[in-house]
């Protein structure tokens, strides 16, 4: 969803395009949208400034041009609104709507807003309002399933016009008239046959091409399959195809099966070839986005190589519409995904299609596995797997890898929600979700990723608490609680990491009970209730010390300790702090002992006994000098400088300092520079782990 095209599939009757294509008719339709704009509002007559933007609605069924008509107002209105076009499509090709909160999050990606990961759909709403507040934009909303989701999305601008795009009217939204598309005018009509078909078949027999068109209503989608049928077939008349549909069965078939759309597209169906209209069926179960020739290939079982050239040749039959995109993708019409799941559901059985399923998330899986290893370029193992792959399964650097997963990360997010959704798949799915969240980590950072491993973490949960996995169910509460912590939503986070750790205990895994426990404390100490942040490290280290995890019992001993610094228990912190440096030393670890010494050289600050603080910070000068930490160096030599100014001795501080902005290849820093380097120990020091790549 970004400031490109988004069309639901309806058919082209071309905005401006590249092939030199203009748009055809909806002249009416067109005048009164613009005289609608101009309108004044009910809340202008009653004497009130309009609060909420102006909604125009296009409705129609799909594959009746409403995308298109939306999308060529909106280029000629266009330059009213200085601040740009937003487009969302608020309905998956099988009709399923878009949660307002997806819808709501991409939009802000758009505008460059930051969303939080997890952020509640009224949070979401509300920021893009105030995103909108201020600007004069132009909304094309297509595909709305409902009212409910419009109205969440309106910008509270009155400078602000949404065009909507719907099936019906959006009952509940005030002040909206809908614009009602039916069939295209013959000429029109004609016209975009002649686009597919030449202008010689049309104007030798005009009659039977008007025939044609009265067969198929106007309607855009069907005319364009016409076109389509008619240029595959250069010796066949118009008069043929027009005879065809006037007689094809309609004895018995349902209302929507006896539609002119459904007629020709059964009609297209029946004379494809049988591996061509197997894929064209099984696409049907593609998820929702542009479709690969990958997922084609996984679905019918055949070679990519075949899958393209059907695709190509779907594309010519008006079937399906080339994606302008780095990959060869394909995008599937709104109207065609009904008609393909119910030809699906009627010729291949219930066994066959779990299958096409189970193939694609196979692919999927492996796709995303190749896209990961090919990150560890030192790795010999991973060199190893990448050359066990199938040739087209391999990306030939990074950057092709990268590129790949930004492409497809919609399809592949969507292949995640179905395959969990599916719910006889479940170990596929688990799969593909771990890849994916493996490969997002390796090209996107798990920082930048966080929004959507935030769902991906969800699908994981959803999946454990159905199929009674509590290891994984310990895991993903671990990495949704991390989230909710990032996002400062600590009592939410807090609430996860103590489900976690019921999750944990009840899978006997050490690790999940050991990091709940730990991120419990740490939840505390944001909220800056530090006698229980202490009482649950100290949990914590009991467990590790049970286990004879020496390092990690370390690490907790001076997690201890900050709690009790922030309780101004310095005391009890000292204690801690000089445990964490006893087990350091012990462990051989001269790095994390500088920083320990470091830590308690500052509660001695604290405590005020700035004898001792000077003499532990020089001992952290010289363990930190065998550990060769340079930036560590410096904020030691920082810290001895601001300890001698308090002892009285200027001269020896300022030679300390100069110490520093050599270490650091810069001028002597001034005290600024000192606290952010403080400041950075300080969120060290209480920040709250990630879990670990086995999770």
């Amino acid at each position: 969803m970004t400031d490109q095209a988004v069309d639901t599939g309806d058919a082209r009757l071309s905005a401006p395009s590249a092939d030199g294509n203009q748009f055809l008719g909806r002249a009416r339709e067109l005048k009164e949208l613009r005289a609608d704009i101009e309108r004044a509002g009910l809340d202008t007559l009653a004497g009130r400034k309009a609060p909420r933007a102006r909604v125009l609605l296009i409705a129609g069924r799909p594959g009746s041009g409403r995308t298109t008509l939306a999308e060529e107002l909106v280029r000629q209105v266009a330059h009213r609104y200085p601040d740009g076009v937003l487009r969302a499509r608020l309905a998956e090709p099988d009709g399923t709507p878009v949660p307002v909160e997806r819808a709501a999050r991409e939009l802000l990606g758009a505008l460059c807003v930051p969303a939080p990961a997890g952020a509640a759909e009224d949070d979401l709403s509300e920021a893009l309002r105030t995103a909108l507040a201020d600007r004069r934009k132009l909304l094309l909303l297509d595909d709305a399933a409902g009212a409910e989701q419009v109205d969440a999305l309106l910008p509270d601008a009155p400078d602000c016009l949404v065009v909507a795009v719907s099936k019906g009217p959006l009952t509940g939204i005030s002040d909206v008239r809908p614009c009602t598309l039916g069939g295209l005018d013959t000429k029109s009509a004609l016209e975009l046959l002649t686009r597919s078909t030449g202008s010689v078949r049309i104007t030798v027999d005009p009659r039977s091409a008007e025939s044609l068109v009265e067969a198929c209503q106007g309607h855009p989608a069907t005319l364009v399959l016409a076109g389509g049928w008619l240029a595959a077939r250069p010796k066949a008349s118009v008069a043929d195809l027009a005879k065809r549909m006037h007689s094809y069965p309609q004895e018995g078939a349902e209302e929507a099966d006896a539609s002119p759309l459904a007629r020709i597209f059964r009609l297209i169906h029946e004379e494809l070839p049988g591996p061509a209209a197997r894929i064209l069926r099984l696409l049907s179960l593609a998820p929702a986005g542009p479709v690969d020739d990958h997922t084609a290939s996984a679905l019918a079982g055949c070679s990519v190589e075949a899958a393209r050239a059907t695709l190509d040749d779907f594309v010519a039959l008006g079937l399906l519409r080339p994606v302008d995109s780095p990959l060869a993708e394909y995008d599937i019409p709104g109207w065609l995904h009904p008609l393909l799941r119910s030809l699906a559901e009627a010729q291949e059985r219930p066994g066959e299609l779990q299958l096409a399923r189970a193939r694609m998330l196979e692919r999927t899986v492996r796709l995303l596995h190749s896209c990961r290893a090919i990150t560890e370029t030192d790795s010999d193992r991973a060199r190893e797997k990448i050359q066990g792959l199938p040739r087209p399964l391999r990306f030939a650097d990074p950057r092709a890898a990268a590129d790949w997963l930004r492409v497809r990360k919609p399809a592949l997010l969507a292949s995640a929600r179905l395959a969990v959704a599916d719910g006889e798949l479940d170990t596929l799915a688990r799969r593909l979700l771990s890849q994916l969240v493996r490969a997002l980590a390796a090209h996107v950072g798990t920082q930048a990723a966080a929004v959507d491993l935030y769902g991906v973490h969800g699908l994981v949960l959803d999946v454990a608490e159905r199929r009674g996995l509590p290891r994984e169910r310990a895991a993903a509460l671990l990495n949704l609680g991390d989230l909710d912590a990032q996002t400062g939503r600590t009592q939410g986070a807090l609430a996860r990491y103590r489900a976690a750790l019921d999750a944990g205990r009840e899978a006997n895994d050490p690790y999940a009970t050991g990091r709940a426990m730990e991120s419990v404390g740490g939840a505390h100490l944001e909220l800056g209730d530090y006698d229980r942040a202490a009482d649950w490290f100290g949990r914590a280290l009991a467990d590790r010390l049970a286990r004879g995890e020496r390092a990690e019992a370390a690490r907790l001993y001076g997690r201890i300790a900050t709690a009790h610094t922030y309780a101004g228990r310095y005391g009890e912190a000292l204690r801690n702090w000089r445990a964490a440096c006893a087990a350091y030393r012990k462990g051989g670890d001269v790095a994390a002992l500088a920083r320990a010494l470091s830590e308690t050289a500052r509660v001695q600050e604290y405590a005020g006994r700035p004898q001792e603080s000077l003499r532990t910070c020089q001992e952290a000068v010289e363990w930190a000098r065998r550990a060769d930490d340079v930036r560590l160096q410096a904020a030691l030599q920082l810290r001895l400088a601001d300890t001698l100014e308090r002892l009285g001795d200027p001269t020896a501080a300022r030679l300390h300092r100069a110490t520093a902005g050599r270490l650091l290849g810069e001028e002597a820093p001034e005290r600024p520079s000192q606290q952010a380097i403080s400041q950075e120990q300080d969120a060290n020091a209480c920040e709250i782990r990630s879990a670990s790549d086995e999770d």
